[in-house]
């Protein structure tokens, strides 16, 4: 893991190495194969920043499930912009269905408030989310968490799926904003 990166025109500092990442969700996956023994789960892996973790989670799912993606976005440079955008839409039916919602980071919880109305319109059998990343002081919409890699103090951070104006999402670790 490198000591400092620069991604555009702000420098970021490591702070979770892969290895601490795969460990956790590997965790996160074994709680899911208990709770959902004998069942068939649906992922929905929110993108662009859950493909990371989605991808990791689901090596170690261990059960018959399902996966589709939808895109939703909030966020622009460093800052959320307070809208969320619908670019991908969900093309599986939910209802009657164990639904788990991937997400690569749980900060205000604006994405997740405005999108668990429509999933429980659909009826499903049950709805848990699972979060690589989650922010609790940054949240100003509640959003029920089920299953949690990490805690992190409300920082930006990239890596591992998470972005800074499109780039950073290819590198292995997380990192987090360098503070002056």
């Amino acid at each position: 893991m490198q000591d400092e990166i620069q991604v555009h025109d702000k420098i970021f500092v490591p702070y979770l190495t892969q290895e601490e990442i795969e460990s956790a969700v590997k965790k996160v996956a074994e709680k899911i194969n208990s709770d959902y023994a004998n069942e068939c789960p649906l992922f929905i892996a929110i993108l662009n920043g859950s493909f990371m973790f989605a991808a990791e989670l689901f090596k170690h799912i261990r059960l018959s499930s399902e996966i589709c993606f939808i895109k939703l976005a909030s966020y622009k440079g460093t800052t959320s912009s307070g809208h969320v955008i619908t670019s991908i839409g969900l093309d599986t039916d939910v209802i009657s269905k164990h639904v788990i919602i991937l997400e690569d980071i749980l900060d205000t919880g604006r994405t997740l408030s405005r999108f668990l109305p429509q999933i429980e319109h659909q009826q499903p059998k049950s709805l848990k989310i699972a979060a690589l990343l989650h922010k609790p002081e940054a949240t100003v919409h509640e959003v029920p968490l089920d299953y949690n890699c990490f805690k992190i103090p409300n920082k930006f951070v990239i890596g591992y799926g998470l972005d800074y104006n499109g780039l950073g999402r290819n590198i292995p670790s997380v990192y987090q904003l360098k503070e002056d």
